[in-house]
């Protein structure tokens, strides 16, 4: 399958900037994550890269061939929408045989096709049914046996899954991922959710306000965010801001103490230290062999079942979030509302994030 590269590529409505000079290269069966909040540019540049969008400036090719000014059904690229797009009235046959139709390929060859998508997306038995006939995660499969029929270069997919209840989700993710797989195919798929992203994607594109605001493995992505942006997005509510001490010794932070710091890359003036909740230890009395310990008063405790989570209000006046195994599961006894705390984590759990 062939590459995908976006060069420069831009998106203006009037003033409104809605992607600003993207570039890109997605390689030759590379499953890629369009990742963001609403807003911030990933389905207008899927748009432009399927061409129901035409681009401002810029080029865009797909294994050399500049695709551009080309309309979508000369990009030959599988679309799968996120409402899935399908005709109520037609049959799931129908519906997956569509694109061939459109193509001007033979009876006997759409048959063929047709029956061999849908075995492929375990649909076999649902040929004759009509889309409302079908549950959310079967009319996603038809969507996606459409797509895939035509045999696209590229498959662009548009938040397939978020009409999808949570265990739909799980299961649909894994079998996108699969099909991705075991075909090879070129694959771009856009979405607001950082676990569905770094579940399924080689690498994720993460978006800001039209930019690209990080580009990466999801473990890179993850582990070390470098923005405030990316680290809150991707799900890190501790930032606290200060300063890195001349040869990384420490970490100044605005609220006064020094806390211990190691294995960071400098950044220089304002930063944020970036702690996840999962690496920050709570304690009913003051540990003894802490790198790094607050005190404070717990807030909220919010119960989660495998899991604790407290916010914690710190005597120096800033504001933690700690995650603890629930006590069933072998953590800490339970910390009421109220109670007093400590909080602690090693000098190399924090990531130092630059401000912009």
């Amino acid at each position: 399958m062939p590459d995908v590269v976006l060069q420069d590529v831009a998106k203006h409505y009037g003033p409104a900037v809605a992607v600003a000079n993207m570039s890109l290269r997605i390689g030759d069966g590379e499953l890629v994550a369009l990742l963001g909040p609403s807003g911030c540019g990933k389905t207008t540049t899927l748009r432009m890269i399927g061409g129901f969008v035409e681009t401002t400036s810029g080029c865009i090719t797909v294994g050399g061939r500049d695709v551009t000014a080309l309309p979508p059904n000369r990009r030959n690229m599988g679309f799968v929408f996120q409402n899935y797009a399908l005709f109520p009235h037609m049959t799931v046959a129908q519906n997956v045989a569509f694109g061939l139709e459109m193509r001007g390929v033979n009876r006997s060859d759409t048959d063929r096709k047709v029956r061999e998508a849908l075995v492929r997306v375990r649909l076999a038995q649902y040929a004759d049914r009509l889309p409302r006939q079908l549950s959310g995660g079967q009319q996603q499969r038809v969507a996606l046996a459409r797509a895939l029929v035509i045999e696209p270069d590229v498959l662009l997919l548009d938040e397939p899954l978020s009409n999808l209840d949570a265990s739909l989700r799980q299961e649909m993710k894994i079998e996108i991922r699969q099909l991705q797989q075991s075909l090879g195919l070129t694959t771009i798929f856009v979405t607001h959710d950082q676990d569905e992203a770094m579940s399924t994607a080689d690498r994720m594109v993460l978006m800001y306000n039209g930019k690209v605001e990080q580009v990466g493995p999801p473990d890179e992505v993850y582990g070390a965010p470098r923005s405030v942006f990316a680290a809150g997005f991707l799900g890190i509510p501790n930032l606290l801001p200060g300063q890195m001490l001349p040869g990384q010794q420490g970490f100044r932070l605005e609220a006064g103490p020094v806390l211990r710091l190691s294995g960071q890359a400098a950044v220089a003036g304002r930063c944020f230290l970036a702690l996840r909740p999962e690496v920050i230890s709570i304690h009913a009395a003051p540990p003894s062999d802490a790198e790094n310990c607050l005190a404070g008063r717990v807030e909220i405790m919010t119960y989660h079942g495998s899991a604790v989570e407290y916010q914690l209000r710190t005597d120096i006046g800033l504001t933690l979030t700690a995650r603890a195994v629930a006590p069933g599961l072998g953590g800490p006894a339970l910390l009421p509302e109220g109670s007093r705390a400590w909080l602690s984590w090693p000098a190399t759990a924090g990531v130092t994030v630059s401000e912009n």
